[in-house]
Protein backbone atom coordinates (compact mmCIF):
# COMPACT_ATOMS: atom_id res chain seq x y z
CA UNK A 1 0.00 0.00 0.00
CA UNK A 2 1.87 3.12 -0.93
CA UNK A 3 1.56 5.90 1.54
CA UNK A 4 -1.09 4.30 3.33
CA UNK A 5 -1.96 5.28 6.98
CA UNK A 6 -2.18 2.51 8.90
CA UNK A 7 -4.88 3.24 11.88
CA UNK A 8 -6.25 0.96 13.91
CA UNK A 9 -8.79 0.92 16.49
CA UNK A 10 -9.65 -1.79 19.55
CA UNK A 11 -12.03 -4.38 18.55
CA UNK A 12 -14.50 -2.39 21.26
CA UNK A 13 -14.33 0.30 18.86
CA UNK A 14 -15.28 -1.16 15.89
CA UNK A 15 -18.94 -1.17 15.74
CA UNK A 16 -18.97 2.19 17.83
CA UNK A 17 -17.49 4.27 15.07
CA UNK A 18 -20.45 6.66 13.80
CA UNK A 19 -19.81 8.22 10.12
CA UNK A 20 -19.76 11.55 11.90
CA UNK A 21 -16.65 10.36 13.36
CA UNK A 22 -14.87 9.21 10.19
CA UNK A 23 -12.84 11.92 8.49
CA UNK A 24 -14.67 13.38 5.38
CA UNK A 25 -13.56 12.04 1.59
CA UNK A 26 -12.49 13.94 -1.22
CA UNK A 27 -14.19 13.95 -4.73
CA UNK A 28 -11.60 11.05 -5.74
CA UNK A 29 -12.93 9.10 -2.64
CA UNK A 30 -9.67 9.45 -1.44
CA UNK A 31 -9.44 9.23 2.52
CA UNK A 32 -8.20 6.89 5.24
CA UNK A 33 -10.62 5.96 7.43
CA UNK A 34 -9.90 3.13 10.72
CA UNK A 35 -8.41 -0.56 9.38
CA UNK A 36 -9.46 -3.65 11.33
CA UNK A 37 -6.99 -4.34 13.78
CA UNK A 38 -6.62 -8.10 11.63
CA UNK A 39 -5.67 -5.89 8.81
CA UNK A 40 -3.30 -3.74 10.62
CA UNK A 41 -1.62 -7.24 11.37
CA UNK A 42 -1.42 -8.60 8.32
CA UNK A 43 0.09 -5.24 6.93
CA UNK A 44 2.59 -4.79 9.96
CA UNK A 45 3.54 -8.48 9.14
CA UNK A 46 4.23 -7.99 5.17
CA UNK A 47 6.86 -5.26 6.13
CA UNK A 48 10.61 -6.11 8.05
CA UNK A 49 11.59 -3.95 10.60
CA UNK A 50 9.35 -0.98 10.09
CA UNK A 51 6.37 -3.92 10.17
CA UNK A 52 7.41 -4.40 14.02
CA UNK A 53 7.50 -1.01 14.46
CA UNK A 54 4.12 -0.51 12.83
CA UNK A 55 2.89 -3.42 15.20
CA UNK A 56 3.38 -1.72 18.13
CA UNK A 57 2.13 1.36 17.18
CA UNK A 58 -0.89 -0.18 16.23
CA UNK A 59 -1.52 -2.27 19.42
CA UNK A 60 -0.21 0.67 21.57
CA UNK A 61 -2.49 3.44 20.15
CA UNK A 62 -4.92 1.85 19.06
CA UNK A 63 -7.50 1.95 21.93
CA UNK A 64 -7.10 6.23 22.20
CA UNK A 65 -7.88 6.82 18.32
CA UNK A 66 -9.56 9.55 17.80
CA UNK A 67 -10.29 11.02 14.55
CA UNK A 68 -11.58 14.38 14.39
CA UNK A 69 -13.97 15.75 11.49
CA UNK A 70 -13.01 18.75 9.06
CA UNK A 71 -15.19 21.33 11.43
CA UNK A 72 -14.36 19.86 14.51
CA UNK A 73 -10.59 20.82 13.34
CA UNK A 74 -11.12 23.81 12.07
CA UNK A 75 -12.80 25.15 15.20
CA UNK A 76 -9.86 23.83 17.18
CA UNK A 77 -7.02 25.57 14.76
CA UNK A 78 -9.09 28.87 14.92
CA UNK A 79 -8.87 29.05 18.91
CA UNK A 80 -5.36 28.23 18.01
CA UNK A 81 -4.44 30.72 16.33
CA UNK A 82 -3.66 28.59 13.23
CA UNK A 83 -6.02 31.16 10.58
CA UNK A 84 -3.01 33.23 8.92
CA UNK A 85 -0.57 32.12 11.27
CA UNK A 86 2.57 32.94 9.02
CA UNK A 87 0.31 33.70 6.13
CA UNK A 88 -1.12 30.17 5.33
CA UNK A 89 -5.09 30.22 5.53
CA UNK A 90 -7.12 28.12 7.76
CA UNK A 91 -7.96 25.99 4.86
CA UNK A 92 -3.81 25.30 4.30
CA UNK A 93 -3.73 23.75 8.00
CA UNK A 94 -6.96 21.49 7.82
CA UNK A 95 -6.15 20.18 4.13
CA UNK A 96 -2.44 19.35 5.18
CA UNK A 97 -4.23 17.55 8.50
CA UNK A 98 -5.99 15.47 6.05
CA UNK A 99 -3.70 14.75 3.78
CA UNK A 100 -0.82 13.63 6.30
CA UNK A 101 -3.08 11.70 8.85
CA UNK A 102 -6.95 11.58 7.26
CA UNK A 103 -7.63 13.75 10.72
CA UNK A 104 -6.56 10.54 13.07
CA UNK A 105 -4.79 11.52 15.90
CA UNK A 106 -2.67 8.76 16.50
CA UNK A 107 -1.61 8.02 13.32
CA UNK A 108 2.65 6.93 12.34
CA UNK A 109 4.40 6.22 9.89
CA UNK A 110 7.76 4.65 10.34
CA UNK A 111 10.27 6.13 7.67
CA UNK A 112 13.09 4.42 5.87
CA UNK A 113 15.66 6.27 7.66
CA UNK A 114 13.89 4.67 11.03
CA UNK A 115 12.52 7.83 12.12
CA UNK A 116 8.84 7.75 12.74
CA UNK A 117 5.93 10.77 12.24
CA UNK A 118 3.41 11.12 14.40
CA UNK A 119 -0.19 11.85 14.96
CA UNK A 120 -2.34 14.64 12.40
CA UNK A 121 0.28 16.75 11.19
CA UNK A 122 3.04 13.57 10.94
CA UNK A 123 5.68 14.74 13.21
CA UNK A 124 8.73 13.26 12.64
CA UNK A 125 10.85 12.13 15.84
CA UNK A 126 14.30 12.47 14.46
CA UNK A 127 13.96 16.35 13.88
CA UNK A 128 11.34 17.54 15.81
CA UNK A 129 10.36 15.27 18.71
CA UNK A 130 11.91 12.98 21.45
CA UNK A 131 10.80 9.06 20.87
CA UNK A 132 12.96 6.72 23.34
CA UNK A 133 16.65 7.64 24.06
CA UNK A 134 17.80 7.18 19.81
CA UNK A 135 19.77 10.93 19.31
CA UNK A 136 17.78 12.86 18.08
CA UNK A 137 17.02 16.85 17.65
CA UNK A 138 14.17 17.52 19.57
CA UNK A 139 13.19 21.35 18.61
CA UNK A 140 10.37 21.19 19.71
CA UNK A 141 10.88 20.15 23.38
CA UNK A 142 8.13 17.22 23.06
CA UNK A 143 7.99 13.61 23.41
CA UNK A 144 6.29 12.01 20.45
CA UNK A 145 3.59 9.95 22.65
CA UNK A 146 2.28 13.74 22.94
CA UNK A 147 1.87 14.19 19.31
CA UNK A 148 -0.82 11.05 19.74
CA UNK A 149 -3.10 12.35 21.81
CA UNK A 150 -6.58 13.85 21.11
CA UNK A 151 -5.31 16.81 23.39
CA UNK A 152 -3.86 19.03 20.25
CA UNK A 153 -2.49 21.29 22.11
CA UNK A 154 1.39 20.23 22.03
CA UNK A 155 0.69 19.03 18.40
CA UNK A 156 -0.45 22.30 17.52
CA UNK A 157 2.45 24.22 19.42
CA UNK A 158 5.15 22.01 17.22
CA UNK A 159 3.56 22.57 14.00
CA UNK A 160 3.63 26.36 14.32
CA UNK A 161 7.25 26.02 15.21
CA UNK A 162 8.04 23.90 12.14
CA UNK A 163 6.24 26.79 9.97
CA UNK A 164 8.51 29.35 11.53
CA UNK A 165 11.82 27.34 11.97
CA UNK A 166 11.49 25.97 8.18
CA UNK A 167 9.84 29.47 6.71
CA UNK A 168 6.28 27.82 4.96
CA UNK A 169 4.71 24.43 4.77
CA UNK A 170 7.09 22.60 2.60
CA UNK A 171 8.27 20.87 5.39
CA UNK A 172 4.91 18.14 4.76
CA UNK A 173 4.18 16.41 1.29
CA UNK A 174 0.75 16.15 1.74
CA UNK A 175 0.29 20.06 1.69
CA UNK A 176 2.88 20.52 -0.95
CA UNK A 177 1.03 17.71 -3.79
CA UNK A 178 -2.72 18.61 -2.42
CA UNK A 179 -2.95 21.93 -0.71
CA UNK A 180 -0.30 24.67 -2.17
CA UNK A 181 -1.50 27.15 -4.54
CA UNK A 182 -4.80 25.62 -4.57
CA UNK A 183 -7.94 27.19 -3.35
CA UNK A 184 -8.56 26.18 -0.07
CA UNK A 185 -11.64 27.95 0.70
CA UNK A 186 -14.29 25.12 0.93
CA UNK A 187 -12.09 22.92 3.44
CA UNK A 188 -13.61 25.57 6.08
CA UNK A 189 -16.74 26.09 4.22
CA UNK A 190 -20.16 25.21 6.66
CA UNK A 191 -17.59 24.98 9.88
CA UNK A 192 -19.34 28.38 11.60
CA UNK A 193 -16.04 29.95 11.49
CA UNK A 194 -14.95 33.54 10.69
Amino acid sequence: IQDAHLSCQSPTKWNSVSSADLPEKSASGAGTGNLPFQFCLQQALRMKAAGILTLIGCLVTGAESKIYTRCKLAKIFSRAGLDNYWGFSLGNWICMAYYESGYNTTTQRVLDDGSIDYGIFQINSFTWCRHGKLQENNHCHVACSALITDDLTDAIICARKIVKETRGMNYWQGWKKHCEGRDLSDWKKGCEVS
